[in-house]
């Protein structure tokens, strides 16, 4: 008796001669849907050898489903946006580099349509329109989003490949000297002239100081507690929460010239109740960017100042100063409330002894710099400096 035939093994999917004459090969996913071969092939050997690799592909778990990328790159990238938890102002700030810089230029393509060479021309073309960093911020975003796509199982590779495209190289800042800052607020006027001060000599931010309140302030300590930030978004709405980081919740302790300038703007032009707002405009509501900034504006010319010096720079003259007394790095961390997770272990330590000595220090640096006459006005508002 015959031995039975041994049974075939069943082929996996199918493969079929067009009437062009070339093949097109076919075949049942793990998704249990039917897919074709992205291309047609020569003979039906080449069609056969593209599923045995496709089967192969599925049988390690390695198989991608080829119609997963088709996903609207826009729909996807809001949708991201949302599901983060970012902070108000990271929204803001990513919502204006997608509008702006990516969604032009990919908002109508699927993910898988995003390729490499795309990625390569849209920068180029960005690096022609715009300034090296926000390109660079902006990479950094559109990779990032991509990157979560591959992790989706949406994508298999991320096409944003371009080593060294997301780092930043900013131009040095500048910074004012001693003089420059005081005929800065000099010609901010007295209601902001305190708000110039403090942005230089105690290294606080404009949100920071958007923020600060009478309640914030201990004038027999002379210092400042920072608690709350209020950054203004590009709506003209402010979003009002905590620091940054946790280190930006700190206490400044203030040079005793200060203090005078200090006690002058909380009897001419802060709020009256406790919780009042140290910084209010003309019509008594909270200052706005755009009326500020016009306002520093016009004073940075007039002091002669260049035009991209922001009211942001002020930071540095103080660190500088700070910095050239000799502090600790974990005492200058503390005053400009920066945070890293390395530098939590060096700052923490710091003490209000240590930073009620660096507030000095800078005291009586930008006395010695400053010109006689100014330095009299100064000794006149602080009646205890003999």
């Amino acid at each position: 008796m015959a031995g039975r035939k041994p049974q075939r093994r069943r082929e996996f999917g199918t493969v079929r001669k067009l009437a062009s004459g070339r093949w097109q090969a076919r075949y049942i996913g793990p998704t249990g849907l039917r897919y074709t071969a992205p291309g047609t092939f020569d003979t039906k050997t080449d069609a056969q050898d593209w599923l045995n690799l496709t089967r192969a592909d599925i049988e390690r778990e390695h198989w991608h489903d080829p119609d997963a990328g088709a996903v609207n790159l826009e729909k996807y990238a809001l949708r991201w946006l949302k599901e983060r938890g970012l902070a108000p102002t990271t929204v803001d700030r990513y919502t204006g580099l997608l509008r702006l810089h990516i969604l032009p230029a990919f908002g109508p393509a699927d993910l898988d349509e995003i390729t490499p060479p795309s990625v390569r021309t849209w920068r180029a073309d960005r690096l022609q329109a715009t300034g090296a960093t926000t390109v660079a911020k902006s990479y950094r975003l559109l990779k990032a989003i991509l990157q979560t796509a591959v992790d989706d199982d949406l994508l298999r590779t991320n096409p944003c490949r371009i080593k060294g495209a997301g780092k930043e190289e900013a131009d040095e800042r500048p910074t004012a000297t001693i003089q420059q800052v005081f005929d800065l607020a000099d010609a901010m006027g007295p209601r902001w002239r305190l708000m110039v001060l403090l942005g230089a000599f105690a290294s606080l931010r404009p949100e920071e100081l958007a923020e600060l309140r009478r309640h914030s302030i201990d004038l027999d300590e002379g210092s400042l507690r920072i608690t709350h930030a209020s950054p203004e978004l590009t709506n003209g709405k402010r979003a009002t929460g905590d620091p940054k980081t946790r280190a930006g919740k700190r206490t400044v302790h203030l040079p005793d010239f200060l203090l005078p300038e200090l006690r002058r703007h909380l009897q001419w032009f802060a709020e009256k109740e406790r919780d009042g707002l140290l910084f209010i405009g003309e019509k008594g509501a909270p200052f706005r960017r755009s009326t500020f900034g016009r306002k520093w504006r016009k004073a940075r010319t007039k002091v002669g100042m260049p035009d991209n010096f922001r009211f942001y720079d002020l930071r540095h003259t103080g660190n500088t100063l700070a910095a050239d007394t000799g502090a600790k790095l974990k005492d200058l961390m503390v005053r400009a409330g920066q945070s890293s997770e390395r530098a939590q272990l060096i700052y923490q330590h710091s003490t209000a002894r240590h930073q009620r000595k660096l507030a000095k220090a800078i005291d009586a640096e930008v006395r010695g710099q400053l010109p006689p006459p100014r330095a009299a006005v100064l000794r006149l508002r602080h009646p205890g400096q003999r």
